[in-house]
């Protein structure tokens, strides 16, 4: 299956989701997402739900982190869609958010921070089997995570493709893939 056959059966299986059933599903996404291993992870990059387009609620992932994981810093992105770059920002709570022009959630006052990540959440609408996601298109967290030695884990409310035949050189493989069902690791 190719990206853009990818992300148009992906974008339509995930507008047909209930709240109810986004909810359900991320909480055992959180399940899951708490047993993996979280030794040597001090800062953490969690993308923010863009909530009219039915992402998984990544502000469960937040809660529990502050709770279990408290010593790790939690930083979230602000984009620029002039250059397609993301810059990350230091969690500072829900009250500190703005939707931009897109719906995306975002820290508006927020300290910047430009220091080492060890874990990144990933969006995505579709995977397979290799690791390979496909987003939006804009290529925002290929860009972020080129070259950079960071678990990549991507929350996904549905199951592995076989194959995404169209990768390309710019395209990063993530190391896991959560979903309501399991969680995938990829060589």
């Amino acid at each position: 299956m190719t990206k853009a056959e990818a992300r148009r059966e992906a974008s339509k299986q995930r507008n047909s989701l209930s709240e109810a059933e986004i909810i359900a599903a991320s909480k055992l996404m959180l399940d899951r997402f708490t047993r993996l291993d979280f030794s040597g992870v001090k800062v953490l990059h969690l993308f923010l739900p863009i909530i009219q387009k039915n992402e998984p609620n990544t502000f469960l992932f937040i809660d529990w982190m502050k709770q279990n994981q408290p010593d790790v810093k939690l930083i979230v992105p602000r984009a620029d869609f002039a250059t397609s770059l993301m810059t990350n920002y230091v969690y500072m709570g829900a009250q500190e958010l703005e939707l931009n022009a897109y719906g995306i959630p975002e820290p508006k006052l927020a300290e910047p921070y430009t220091g080492e990540v060890d874990m990144v959440l990933v969006p995505l609408l579709a995977f397979d089997l290799r690791g390979y996601r496909v987003g939006y298109g804009k290529g925002f967290y290929d860009r972020f995570l080129a070259g950079e030695n960071i678990k990549k884990i991507g929350l996904s409310f549905f199951e592995a493709l076989d194959e995404i035949t169209d990768v390309n050189d710019q395209d990063v493989k993530m190391n896991y893939c959560i979903t309501p069902e399991k969680i995938y690791k990829f060589s």
